[in-house]
């Protein structure tokens, strides 16, 4: 009997009403599983939500968060076998599966690290301080706070497990809940994770809910503190975005659509080259890879007009040693697609592409298949060959820019000059990435300033490159994901910036002490706080933001000039050579720079042993008025923020990073220099 889905809400497991949905094996046709969502209350699911899960995710920090999602990946890592074998069903062979499985794995690793970026507390402080008045009394900071409500998450059929964790992910380290609404031919991948995620006990309950089923009637009860993803086709895209509960409410709605993405050999990637030879790999891979129901499959190939032909005789080649059948029949390399239904979409526009571009490459009738004794099927599952298209005259059949079909194709297109290969590529009126085949620096820079206008992100090819390169289909973490256009208009993942989206942005105004008291951060001109002993004489926990430490003061002499310059072996002429000031801003030698805040550190560090174990680094620094012979200067020393660290082991030391505030004013109070210093502290409490 096939395995009835579940959905995972309200905390817990449950099936939908009567009329279930069936998901079929995409090489044999059999129903392998059934989903439905009738009867569930989508209002009180998104409540659910925010009021159980959100509350506890946003008291967490992010550090904390991080650290919840560093567990999932260890888990999840440890299931991943149970996940290949369902894998196959989606017609993904174990390459295929891996970009899915450990590619989405892999997104939350990557986002447990990303947690250093970030403070070890629920917000976030974003950019510098505006000052807002010439008394300094008056300023503004703005703040990142979690969003109140719930992430929804709606995915694409392609990529049942990468498309869910990659998205969840930015969400929960940003302090947010889910609820993740599948594509339904292949739920049944997104659920077995699930169940894995719930099982494990990681996450607090409300933090993650599944909808296996259509999810109709979901968005009807979203509101402005929630936030809607979707990744899917562009129509219906389009019609999500114009639900009038998104309008009404204005609630961020973020679209990553498939698109038409391109790739553009350069003059200069002539055959023989590497950069010709990346090209066409880089084709044949994004052809088979996932069958090509990739959202950044390259579906243009665009091609000088002197190489076109070598170009597709090349492509032949490579795509002829394309085995294709059952995914875990031994010399496979491209299974299925997701499912017949998808099959015949693909053929109809392929049928529709080939009235203008004729086919030049495979069979969309028939197919070679291996596996037939694990019952691969043409007849019933969902099979291609690869199939390459030739436009001759894409200026004048657009149906190339206009019309994708979402498998194993490519069209081939001449041009002429490069600002021709510009208007090509950027035909497809927004596409996720473009990939660069050339040597040459100046046409990769012609091509990127001509293309970076209509694309998410653009990949350069070349040989010095292509050992390490991820490649033209890889959205990585650290990255955005998303395009202008056709392509959705959206961002996903992209580091910080994936973050900021389940957050929202608050301008703060006040006093310097009452931002610092606020943001926890130090501001300029806020009160200080002077203690009985030297700052470097407290441990971690007992540092107060704000408490601050003053130097004695030093007169700057001729010798300490001369003596830095011959320790350092910095002998600019402005500090050595008084006969060579005329026509500078200099009136006199000068004191280095680097001479001050060597200088400045003499003053403020406490000699003796004690909690501060090492100097950290320096975030910045500002000289800013020069210093001459007979200037006095004296140092304040403020702690501006402290960043709790995590023990690597149960020997490591505990300890914390904690970054000062280092002023050097002159006899007049004004400041000459400014920087901040980090210095790494102990803690008292070493459990």
């Amino acid at each position: 009997m096939p395995h009835t889905l579940e959905n995972y809400t309200l905390g817990r497991w449950a099936a939908g009403g009567n009329t279930p949905q069936e998901l079929l094996d995409a090489s044999t046709g059999e129903v392998i599983a059934l989903a439905n969502t009738e009867g569930f209350d989508f209002a009180a699911i998104l409540d659910y939500g925010r009021r159980v899960g959100n509350p506890q995710l946003r008291r967490m920090t992010f550090h904390e968060r991080g650290r919840m999602l560093k567990a999932l990946a260890f888990h999840l890592q440890e299931k991943k076998e149970i996940f290949y074998e369902l894998s196959y069903r989606s017609g993904a062979t174990r390459a295929d599966s891996w970009i899915d499985i450990e590619g989405g794995i892999g997104n939350l690793f990557a986002n447990a690290s990303l947690r250093r970026k970030f403070p070890d507390k629920p917000f976030y402080v974003e950019g510098e301080p505006v000052g807002l008045s010439k008394g300094g009394t008056f300023m503004a900071q703005h703040l990142l706070v979690p969003r109140e409500g719930v992430a929804v998450h709606i995915n694409a059929y392609n990529f049942p497990i990468w498309g869910m964790l990659e998205k969840i992910a930015v969400n929960l380290l940003a302090g947010m809940p889910a609820v993740v609404k599948p594509a339904v031919p292949s739920a049944y991948l997104t659920e077995a994770v699930v169940r894995e995620i719930i099982a494990s006990g990681i996450l607090p309950e409300g933090a993650l809910q599944l909808v296996v089923g259509s999810g109709q009637g979901l968005l009807d009860h979203v509101t402005y503190q929630d936030v809607v993803t979707f990744t899917g086709s562009a129509s219906t895209g389009r019609k999500l975005r114009a639900h009038p509960r998104i309008i009404e409410e204005a609630v961020p709605f973020t679209m990553e659509a498939d698109s038409l993405n391109a790739a553009v050999l350069g003059v200069d990637a002539r055959p023989g080259t590497p950069e010709f030879d990346l090209f066409i790999k880089e084709i044949r891979k994004e052809m088979t890879a996932k069958c090509g129901q990739k959202c950044t499959a390259i579906r243009r190939a665009i091609v000088p007009e002197a190489y076109l032909e070598d170009v597709q005789i090349a492509l032949g080649k490579a795509l002829a040693q394309t085995t294709v059948g059952h995914p875990q029949a031994e010399g496979v390399r491209m299974g299925a697609l997701a499912g017949r239904a998808q099959a015949e979409i693909f053929r109809e526009r392929v049928r529709h592409l080939a009235k203008n571009t004729p086919i030049v490459y495979g069979n969309l009738e028939e197919v070679e298949l291996l596996g037939k004794e694990r019952g691969a099927d043409y007849a019933k599952g969902a099979f291609t060959s690869p199939i390459v298209l030739r436009n001759d005259d894409p200026f004048k059949h657009l149906d190339s820019h206009e019309i994708e079909a979402f498998g194993p194709v490519v069209t081939l297109m001449p041009y002429r000059e490069t600002e021709e290969a510009v208007t090509l590529a950027n035909l497809g009126k927004g596409s996720l990435v473009c990939s660069l085949a050339t040597n040459d620096p100046r046409t990769a820079q012609d091509l990127v300033m001509g293309t970076a206008t209509h694309h998410g992100r653009i990949l350069v090819l070349n040989g010095e490159m292509a050992k390490e390169s991820t490649g033209h289909g890889s959205p990585l973490p650290q990255l955005i994901h998303g395009g202008p256009g056709r392509a959705g208009g959206g961002q996903e993942m992209g580091g910080i910036r994936g973050v900021e989206h389940f957050m929202q942005r608050v301008a703060l105004q006040g006093s310097p002490s009452m931002i610092t008291a606020i943001t926890e951060v130090y501001q300029t001109g806020a009160r200080q706080i002077e203690r009985d002993k030297h700052p470097f004489q407290h441990y971690f926990e007992e540092l107060e933001i704000g408490q601050t430490y003053t130097t004695h003061r030093h007169t700057v002499t001729e010798a300490d000039i001369t003596a830095f310059a011959q320790v350092s072996g910095d002998n600019f002429y402005a500090h050595v050579d008084a006969t060579s000031l005329e026509g500078t801003l200099f009136t006199g030698r000068v004191a280095h720079g680097y001479y001050i805040l060597s200088k400045a550190a003499g003053m403020f560090v406490d000699p003796r042993k004690g909690p501060v174990l090492l100097n950290y680094g320096l975030d910045e620094c500002r000289f800013t008025k020069p210093v001459y012979p007979g200037m006095t200067i004296g140092v304040t020393l403020t702690v501006k923020e402290k960043v709790g660290q995590e023990k690597r082991d149960e020997t490591d030391v505990a300890k914390g990073i904690v970054r000062w505030l280092v002023t050097v004013t002159d006899e007049t109070a004004e400041t000459v220099a400014v920087a901040t210093i980090l210095t790494m502290v102990k803690k008292k409490n070493q459990e």
